[in-house]
């Protein structure tokens, strides 16, 4: 019985029937903070929003209670025989356990008949949990430093998602933020994935590059997507709503910037939205960042040096800031500055080279992913922007032609 005591100290905290208890005392520490401070501190895990996210809600609470019980039981023993049997009121022992054969029995078994009736509710959830048979709708989810792609294969079409948040909310070091956080402040994504209600959708997690966690709480789905493997996981939502998680891995520099967005709409709502999808990210996919009439990738557009730049400001926000600030000029010791970089200003088919490839044992990444128009966007703003004013306008067959070399 022992053994179960520091287990329920651990959860007590979280316990229902604690709560009125605890209050005072953290009125008491609220009293000498900042008056905000806990304004939005939530002891319970998020409202469920799925069958399973249910069926680990309920669960949770009943191990909960459980081991708030052990916890009153024991404790309550515990101070009764202190205070009733004290040395100071002459008390002395007369009764010897010491190897005694009835008391090993007895908390060995209690706690055996606790920890059962614990884990045939929770084997029935991880199996109920593990099956993904019989979906309605599959979507490919891979991550990427740092983002998220979403393939929905059966209607021919995908997209990323990426942190919409303003770096102007954010701020970065040296230069502090100049707007108010927003509502949902690191939660926002410029593409949400969308389901319909009450679909059992399947989701195929896979990652790009590191280990990330595709993790949305009120969903019921923590799934791990590792390089080289496809795990899968399924959810049902119940209700039309907005549902927010995040990366549940450390995964690097900007773990704390992928947050993910899911939107479930009605199964009209959800159809019109698949056919709008179709038109805005076409058989190739872009991210949003594009105008409405480069959609659709073609590698034989022509940008003019506004197109380009307007273009790429936006995919450089998403991509490129965090690490080579809003000035350009990096963070020195750590990121490269891109204004007046001799990389930057020097031939066009060096720069495209490094965004596909990467550079091996440092912090640029590969960003392959993005399309031959976005990544042309992009280089032709970092060229034409801060101290370089090359002039040089890349164009989507140049990367083109060195993504296939």
């Amino acid at each position: 019985m022992q053994t179960m005591i520091r287990p329920a100290l651990n959860i007590l905290t979280n316990c229902a029937l604690c709560r009125l208890k605890a209050a005072g005392v953290f009125a008491a520490m609220c009293a000498c903070m900042v008056p905000n401070a806990w304004a939005g501190y939530d002891f319970n895990i998020p409202q469920p929003g799925t069958p399973i996210s249910q069926q680990i809600y309920g669960l949770h609470m009943y191990i909960l209670f459980v081991c708030a019980a052990i916890f009153v039981i024991v404790f309550s023993l515990m101070f009764y025989s202190i205070f009733k049997f004290r040395k100071s009121k002459g008390v002395k022992p007369d009764v010897n356990f010491h190897e005694s054969t009835l008391i090993e029995i007895i908390w060995t078994i209690i706690p055996f008949i606790i920890l059962i009736a614990m884990a045939i509710p929770a084997t029935k959830t991880v199996l109920d949990m593990k099956d993904t048979s019989n979906p309605d709708i599959t979507v490919k989810v891979t991550a990427y430093q740092w983002g998220w792609r979403y393939d929905y294969s059966a209607e021919d079409f995908g997209f990323y998602s990426n942190l919409s948040t303003p770096w102007s909310q954010i701020g970065q070091p040296g230069t502090p933020a100049t707007e108010e956080k927003g509502k949902d402040y690191l939660l926002e994504v410029d593409n949400a994935m969308v389901v319909p209600v009450g679909k059992r959708v399947r989701l195929l997690v896979t990652s790009n590059d590191v280990i990330h966690g595709w993790y949305v709480p009120q969903l019921g789905v923590n799934q791990y997507g590792i390089p080289g493997f496809i795990k899968d996981v399924w959810f049902k939502a119940n209700e039309v709503g907005t549902f927010k998680g995040q990366c549940s891995q450390i995964c690097g520099k900007l773990h704390g910037y992928m947050p993910i967005t899911v939107i479930v709409k009605s199964e009209a709502d959800y159809a019109k939205w698949i056919e709008e999808s179709k038109v805005k990210f076409g058989a190739k996919p872009l991210t949003a960042s594009l105008p409405a009439s480069a959609s659709v990738e073609d590698a034989n557009k022509k940008f003019t040096l506004a197109e380009a730049k307007e273009v790429g400001i936006k995919i450089y926000a998403a991509n490129c800031i965090a690490c080579h600030q809003t000035t350009g000029k990096g963070m020195p010791g750590a990121f490269p500055a891109l204004s007046g970089s001799k990389v930057v200003q020097g031939p066009i088919d060096a720069q495209i080279n490094v965004l596909l490839n990467g550079r091996p044992g440092t912090a640029m990444v590969s960003f392959a992913r993005l399309s031959d128009s976005e990544l042309a966007a992009v280089i032709t703003y970092t060229k034409n922007s801060w101290d370089n004013n090359t002039g040089k306008i890349v164009q989507p067959a140049d990367v083109k032609a060195l993504r296939k070399a």
